[in-house]
């Protein structure tokens, strides 16, 4: 090949009908061509490209076949412009899939996840001081990495998601995955599970950064178009699941009335009760109370510090101060008393099996693990007869309470430790029907009226 690219007329069927039989040449970019092989009965579309890391040779690839009857697009067969188009996208993974193979092990999805995961289970080991396995570990594990068969538990197939290079990760291959996630899980299994996975991909940029090469630079580009919400319509589902968990104070009232008995009857000794009560009163979640301490416990200025959560990027740092009733604060006492301000504040029973026994008795006491509500709600809730509702329903309930009493959006927000845009989306309905009330309130008498609704006539006059 001649150091000086002499380029033909390819741009029009027209010009391309004037050629000699053959490949002819037209420039794309440096170091990248476009090319038309004219044959006997049509043409096709070439594109060659040097390979830097193969000793400066070129590589090249077919295209297409070439509209050789007019310049308009049509099945089958590409014009100049469409031609174009693909073989600057050929050479462009080409680029990306060379650099990366020199830069080392292409990195992939499965990768990334796994790197995440061990972050994550090390941040669960430092919280806890145990070693413990994070909630996205068991998400990512289960619908991407896959998993093999371990006592009752069956085996899973990774994801074919797993197996692509980060560099020639597309849109259509998270879509791809996000449809074909099970159909049975739950709109915000789905939602946290999409999140775990957009974290891990999004982590992996700058976790690469030392060499970009080994990621496309539309790499978070591609990812966030992949993660828009709109592509799986989840709202209405959401709504009816978020309606059905907004509860009266009087059902809260039967909820925690429950909670104490079944508390008593199984041992807890008023742990549990304590810890629904705070839920109830401070529309936080699970994870938060769990972290809360004695010193978060307020009682001179009646109310709760709540740490704010670890979701999001960082932002949630520092307590959110809660204020709640006499009630609150006198249900709760016991559980601070002769304790140092910086002990977890909600702890239960530990129990454990005796040597060479069946018996099973109270060993020590440490904080609540991540899923261990879930025993005693489930008898809570068949008990107060409300077999479908869950624990975070009493978040989804002092949210709403909230707007009901006219409190502003922002300070709704705070106290729960979300964002206004989250609250605008899921609680819409509740936001009109508050500004409606309050709107009402403001309502005064415009038109005067007379006894009998009837205006004199020279009033009228």
């Amino acid at each position: 090949m001649s150091k000086a690219l002499i380029e033909s007329q390819v741009t029009t069927a027209k010009a391309r009908s004037r050629l000699e039989p053959g490949v002819h040449w037209r420039r794309i970019d440096a170091e990248a061509h476009l090319g038309y092989r004219k044959g006997k009965r049509g043409g096709i579309w070439l594109v060659r490209w040097r390979n830097h890391y193969d000793g400066a040779s070129y590589k090249q690839s077919s295209v297409g076949t070439a509209n050789d009857v007019n310049d308009k697009p049509a099945a089958g067969m590409l014009t100049f412009q469409q031609a174009s188009t693909t073989a600057g996208e050929v050479v462009a993974r080409a680029r990306a899939e060379a650099a990366a193979q020199a830069a080392g092990p292409a990195p992939t999805v499965r990768s990334a996840v796994e790197a995440y995961i061990k972050e994550r289970d090390d941040r669960e080991k430092r919280r806890t001081g145990r070693d413990v396995r994070s909630d996205a570990a068991n998400k990512l594990r289960r619908h991407v990495l896959g998993q093999d068969k371990r006592g009752t538990r069956r085996a899973i197939e990774a994801a074919p998601l797993a197996a692509v290079h980060l560099h020639a990760l597309k849109e259509d291959d998270l879509l791809t995955w996000r449809e074909r996630l099970p159909k049975e899980l739950k709109v915000t299994t789905k939602q946290r599970l999409m999140g775990d996975l957009r974290a891990a991909l999004n982590a992996s940029w700058p976790r690469l950064s030392a060499n970009r090469k080994k990621l496309n630079p539309t790499f978070l580009a591609e990812v966030k178009a992949g993660f828009k919400a709109e592509r799986i319509d989840d709202d209405d589902e959401t709504s009816v699941a978020r309606d059905n968990q907004i509860l009266t104070d009087q059902q809260i009232a039967e909820i925690l009335h429950t909670a104490l008995e079944v508390d008593r009857e199984q041992g807890y000794d008023g742990d549990l009760y304590h810890i629904v009560v705070c839920l109830a009163a401070t529309g936080a979640r699970y994870a938060q109370v769990r972290r809360m301490r004695v010193g978060d416990l307020q009682v001179s200025e009646r109310r709760l510090m709540v740490p704010g959560s670890y979701k999001g990027r960082g932002g949630n740092g520092g307590s959110v101060p809660v204020p709640v009733g006499d009630d609150v604060i006198e249900t709760l006492l016991p559980a601070i008393v002769g304790r140092p301000s910086d002990a977890t504040l909600f702890e239960r029973w530990i129990h454990e099996q005796e040597p060479n026994g069946i018996e099973w008795k109270r060993s020590k006491r440490g904080p609540w693990k991540t899923a261990e509500l879930t025993r005693p709600w489930h008898a809570i809730r068949e008990r107060a007869a409300m077999p479908h509702v869950i624990p975070y329903a009493l978040r989804h309930s002092s949210i709403v309470r909230g707007l009901r009493k006219g409190l502003p959006i922002q300070h709704v927000a705070k106290l729960h430790n979300t964002s206004v845009n989250m609250i605008e989306r899921h609680y819409a309905k509740y936001i009109a029907t508050a500004l409606e009330e309050l709107a009402r309130a403001a309502v005064v008498p415009l038109v005067r009226r007379s006894a009998g609704n009837v205006v004199p006539m020279e009033k009228r006059a």
